[in-house]
């Protein structure tokens, strides 16, 4: 039964808030003084008049409370659409798969099978297509399972590439949707045996920072090589746990290791990310503004732009947030959708346009992410 003051599922984060701070009997005083937040900011939260859009407050707002940071996110958020729907689903099927047995051994064509549907998956995970990922991942787990069970010795290696590679894609939307439980479940899957591939210490250092654990986090990048993304991913953690030095030491290694355009795209965001997770909105938006976007696949210019419109907002400029989200959702509309920054974000602008295209492009927003 729904408790009186809990909010609808899928809500800003800051109704959420208030319902579990009631629960726990504390006020708001209270609240901000454990977490070391400023109370003008804690009611402004509960009252709508401000967001989230820094994980280390949104960690430590969780761990006051003693909660999972999805129980003041709301997800996995109801479905809006068949699309967002079929997504979900995605989650039983692959819960299923997991208590099945494996596979009898199939042909050798399965391994090349294996390769397409991959290849096809990542297509569509790098566009932000997350619909046509999670319509895709069943039978690519399935196939990936069947290839494991037929491949030859000289193409073990091959096999299990590949089976590493569908098990992180599955293990990324699911993280996104909510199900991190079921993430981490499918990233122990992955391997055989006890080593452990970069794509997998990758997944589960993104998988750790949206739980809200950066140390946990940072001592899993430890051990993932000279790669360019983990000194990255690793600096956000950084940040989150307000080692703002050690996050720019980390940006610095990871500037020097991108190899291509894309990866310096990507290590601009991570600074334009980690400025935001200091508090320096306008340095944030700096970065944001610098990063090769025409370098970018969909779903990482979304996230970028995402970064970039709380940038915006976080200076007062609510019109040029709105825009920036509105490209953001052209780029992938349901990453958007999904990710409870941009969520919080939208709900929180849309009282605060002026222009009357941006207010109205706002409700839309928040209408097609169920928010209003």
């Amino acid at each position: 039964m729904r408790e009186q003051d809990e909010p609808a599922a899928g809500g800003p984060i800051g109704a959420r808030l208030a319902a579990w701070r009631r629960r726990r009997g504390l006020t708001r005083n209270d609240l901000a003084s454990r977490t070391g937040l400023e109370l003008d900011y804690v009611a402004g939260l509960e009252t709508g008049r401000e967001w989230v859009d820094r994980r280390g407050r949104l960690a430590v707002l969780a761990t006051v409370l003693r909660l999972d940071v999805a129980d003041l996110t709301g997800q996995p958020y109801p479905p809006r659409g068949e699309e967002h729907a079929a997504m979900r689903a995605v989650a039983f099927h692959l819960r299923r798969r997991l208590v099945r047995r494996q596979p009898d051994a199939a042909s050798g064509a399965v391994l090349e099978e294996l390769e397409e549907r991959t290849w096809a998956a990542a297509r569509a995970d790098a566009a932000g297509d997350e619909h046509h990922l999670a319509l895709a991942l069943p039978e690519l787990i399935e196939t990936a399972d069947r290839a494991m069970a037929a491949a030859a010795r000289s193409r073990w290696e091959e096999a299990v590439r590949l089976r590493v590679d569908a098990h992180v894609l599955a293990a990324g939307l699911l993280r996104r949707l909510g199900y991190k439980d079921l993430a981490w479940m499918l990233l122990h899957r992955a391997r055989p045996g006890s080593r452990e591939p970069l794509p997998v210490l990758i997944e589960e250092v993104r998988l750790l920072i949206d739980l809200g654990l950066p140390e946990c986090a940072l001592a899993r990048a430890d051990r993932a090589g000279a790669d360019w993304e983990w000194p990255a991913l690793a600096a956000v953690a950084q940040a989150m746990a307000g080692r703002r030095p050690e996050a720019e030491q980390l940006l610095a290694a990871a500037a020097e290791r991108a190899a291509d355009a894309r990866e310096a795209a990507l290590v601009i965001a991570a600074r334009a990310a980690v400025a935001t997770e200091v508090g320096d909105a306008a340095e944030a938006a700096d970065h944001a503004r610098a990063a090769d976007h025409a370098a970018l696949d969909g779903s990482h210019r979304a996230s970028l732009l995402v970064v970039a419109a709380a940038a915006e907002a976080r200076q007062h400029r609510a019109d040029e947030a709105v825009a920036r989200l509105v490209e953001a959702d052209a780029a992938a509309p349901l990453r958007l959708r999904l990710d409870p920054f941009a969520r919080d974000l939208v709900a929180a602008l849309t009282d605060r346009t002026t222009e009357t295209i941006q207010a109205a492009a706002v409700r839309y927003l928040a209408e097609r992410a169920g928010l209003r």
